[in-house]
Formats: C-alpha cells, structure tokens, sequence
C-alpha cells in the first residue's frame, strides 16, 4: 500500500483547494444557504466543465476521469475545508453505486450525464428508522407491471435535494431486494428536512408508482449497498478531516493574534493544549482517511474505511467545540464561521450511520 501521493495527485489537491477558496469560500455560505438551491450552480458548472471533477470515477470511456478513492479522498478533503454545499458527495456515491452493480448498459446511459453534471444523482437508500443497509427492515417495494417496474415507498436522508434528479433506490421485490434508478420527474414528491446544518440539504423523498430502471438484477443489491457505503464511510472521513484541519487553523491563528491582558491568548496553557489536542486529533482523523482511502481495492477496505468513520465523525465533532471554544463569545455568532463547522460535524457524524453502526461494521469484517 502506497500512501505517499504522485505528483499528479499532489497537483489534483492544489488545484481543487485554489479553485475552492477562490470560487466557493465559507464566507459566501450563508447567502447561499438562503437560496432555494442551497448551492452556487456557476461554481458546480465550472466544477463539471472546467474541472471535470464530477466525474473523477467515472470511466475515461464513458466520458470521465477514470480516477479512483484516492482522488476523491483529496477532493473532499478540500471540500470539507470550505463546506462545500453542493451535490459532489451525493453524485460521487450515485456513481458508484451505478459502477458497482456491473451493468454495462445501465452504466454507458447514466454515467455519461453525471459525468458532465446534466445529470444530479443521489443514493435514496435510508428509511424512517435511519438505517442505510439492505436489510430486513427494508419497506420501499418495487413491482413488475409488464416490462416495466414501479416504486412505493419513502426514502429519508437523501443527499442532494431538490437539485437531484436521478435516484437510485433500494425496494424489496417478491423476488428479493433490487436497486433501481427513478426519474425526479416520475411521480417522486422531494421535501427537504429541517436540519441543524444549514450547509447541506437533505431531503424525504416519496416514490408514489415512480417507473423505474432495474439497476443489475434482483437479488444483488444487498451486496452493492454495503460496497457504497463503505466508500461512503471513507468520503465522509475525509470530508471531516478537511473540516476539522481548518478549525485547528482558525483556532491557531485566533489564538496568536487575540490578545487579552497585553499578551495573546495562544501563549496561556488552557489555549494552547486545546490547540495541541486539536492537532493531534486532526492529524489522526487525516491518517485514517488517507489510510482508507488507499486500502481500497484490498480485503481490509472496509474496515480501514469504517475504522476512518468512526474515529473521524466524534474527532471533529471535538474540534469543531474547542474551536467555538478558543474564539470566546466572538464564536457563538452568526457572523462567524466557528458554529457553521459545528453544525456540519453534527450533521456529518449521523451521515451514512452514526459511530456505533461503524464500530458495528468494523466488527462483522473482522469475524468478531
């Protein structure tokens, strides 16, 4: 295993945090948080067009990079330093699931439009009880009416609403459990959840007889849930530890240039081992996602990659505190950055199962 980045990917890294902090910066966040988009569409055009990042792990044949979790590792660790609000995650993972299922065709008629952004997709997975997984508690159905399939049944935690507009579904059907690929325009009502963080949309989504495509084949989509969200479990380790280095920046830099009493605030022991702890959970919560970010591709993938999540989501949630912390009352304000950061590590650590579901996963792919 490789963890030492080539010099194409050092370049990817450089390129995406200049373009973010130029283009996206967390100071533009909360007007586009007022929007009804709750992203800036020019800067996911360019994103798309100039970049191509949004289809990094997309096959170079069907229009994309051809790039792996690596890259994506690097891109969403910069997105994270700057809370990026736009569908990136959801349409990543929506990619693979659609590459994880095998089926060419579905594959050649989807991916090229994601690749490009015309096309939004998203993962509808989760249900009421918040579980992610294929499992028995699945309630969504899908039916075969002729040739065609129809989907009831209602998805919450869906990421990427309401710009979304492809969803790929898990639904139970007399014949096992399928993953199939709806249309936002086929009788699919969005709502989008009140939520603490005001960054990210999540929505429920209701599928009411919504036609849908049969992703691969019935009975295999157990097995392409658990691949995603084990790719997902690493994507969003790697978002936190870009979130949680720029915390430990803010906090650092408030810390030398904040004075009180004539010297700054940095140079008393309460500040400065608050600092000391955060770095050092920083640069752990950073390992862990690069670590599983290369251990893709081997047997112990999906335990780095939930090993990552569980540690990552409670280590920023740790640092995102300290920092409203560190900066005093100035922190608590709207006008301050420190309680966006906050919001999106609470958010974040429930994303995709929270750190018992993690550890629980860690679990079961090592026999314990």
């Amino acid at each position: 295993m490789n963890l030492t980045l080539s010099a194409e990917q050092q370049e990817l890294r450089e390129t995406v945090a200049k373009f973010l902090h130029a283009k996206a910066p967390v100071s533009a966040l909360r007007a586009i948080m007022e929007t009804e988009a709750g992203f800036d569409p020019g800067v996911w055009s360019q994103l798309c067009e100039q970049m191509g990042l949004v289809g990094l792990l997309v096959p170079e044949s069907l229009g994309g990079m051809g790039c792996g979790p690596v890259e994506l590792a690097l891109v969403l660790h910069e997105m994270g330093r700057v809370l990026y609000s736009g569908p990136y995650l959801a349409t990543a993972l929506a990619v693979t699931a659609l590459m994880r299922s095998g089926d060419e065709r579905a594959c050649a008629e989807l991916l090229p439009d994601l690749a490009t952004g015309d096309s939004i997709g998203t993962l509808a997975f989760a249900e009421a009880n918040g579980d992610w997984r294929a499992g028995p508690q699945l309630r969504t159905t899908a039916r075969q009416v002729g040739q065609d399939w129809l989907v009831d049944g209602v998805k919450t935690f869906v990421l990427g609403v309401p710009a979304a507009d492809l969803f790929l579904v898990t639904a139970r059907t007399a014949e096992g459990v399928g993953l199939f690929a709806v249309r936002a325009s086929y009788a699919v009502d969005v709502e989008v959840q009140p939520a603490l963080d005001l960054s990210r949309r999540l929505g429920t989504v209701r599928f009411t007889a919504a036609p849908a495509q049969l992703i691969g084949i019935v009975g295999q989509a157990e097995s392409i849930v658990d691949g995603v969200l084990d790719v997902a479990a690493m994507a969003v380790a790697a978002e936190q530890a870009g979130a949680a280095w720029q915390c430990l920046e803010m906090s650092v830099e408030y810390a030398k240039t904040r004075t009180q009493f004539g010297v700054p605030i940095g140079s008393h022991q309460a500040v400065a081992h608050k600092c000391a702890e955060m770095l050092l959970l920083a640069e752990h919560t950073r390992s862990a996602a690069q670590y599983a970010a290369a251990a893709a591709g081997s047997p112990e993938f999906p335990i780095a990659a939930h090993a990552a999540a569980a540690f990552a989501g409670p280590a920023f949630s740790h640092i995102s505190t300290e920092t409203i912390q560190v900066h005093g009352g100035i922190g608590f304000t709207w006008e301050h950055d420190a309680h966006l950061y906050y919001r999106r590590a609470q958010s974040s650590a429930l994303l995709f199962g929270h750190t018992d579901t993690h550890y629980a996963a860690v679990a079961d792919h090592a026999g314990l």
